[in-house]
C-alpha cells in the first residue's frame, strides 16, 4: 500500500490549493479515504472523509463550506480543494486510507502573509 500527498506549499490568506494524494498498492475503490491534519504544536484533526463510491463526504466544522474532498476511482487519486485559506488551516496534512492503517507521508501547508 502507498498513499503519496501532493501539492502542498505556501499561500496568503485568503487563497486556494487543492492536495492531490495518489494510491497504489490496494484496490482503491472499496475503500473510503481521509484526509487528516496536524497543525503546528497540536494533535491530529481529521479534516474530510469521502465513502468508497465518493457519494458520502463528511467534513470538520472547522472547514465547511470551504474544502471539498473528492476522488477519481479510475485514476486511484484522491483530492482536497481547498479554498479561502486562513493561517489556522497551517498543518501537515495526510492522506488515510480507511482503517486508518495506511497513512500518506504527509503535505505541508502554509497559510501566511
Amino acid at each position: 500500500v502507498q498513499l503519496v500527498e501532493s501539492g502542498g506549499g505556501l499561500v496568503q490568506p485568503g487563497e486556494s490549493l487543492t492536495l492531490s494524494c495518489a494510491a497504489s498498492g490496494f484496490t482503491f475503490s472499496k475503500y473510503s479515504m481521509t484526509w487528516v491534519h496536524q497543525a503546528p504544536g497540536k494533535g491530529l484533526e481529521r479534516v474530510s472523509d469521502i465513502n468508497s463510491e465518493g457519494g458520502v463526504t463528511i467534513y470538520a466544522d472547522s472547514v465547511k463550506g470551504r474544502f471539498t474532498i473528492s476522488r477519481n476511482n479510475a485514476n486511484n487519486t484522491l483530492s482536497l480543494q481547498m479554498n479561502s485559506l486562513k493561517p489556522e488551516d497551517t498543518a501537515v496534512y495526510y492522506c488515510v486510507r480507511g482503517g486508518f492503517l495506511y497513512w500518506g507521508q504527509g503535505a505541508q501547508v502554509t497559510v501566511s502573509s
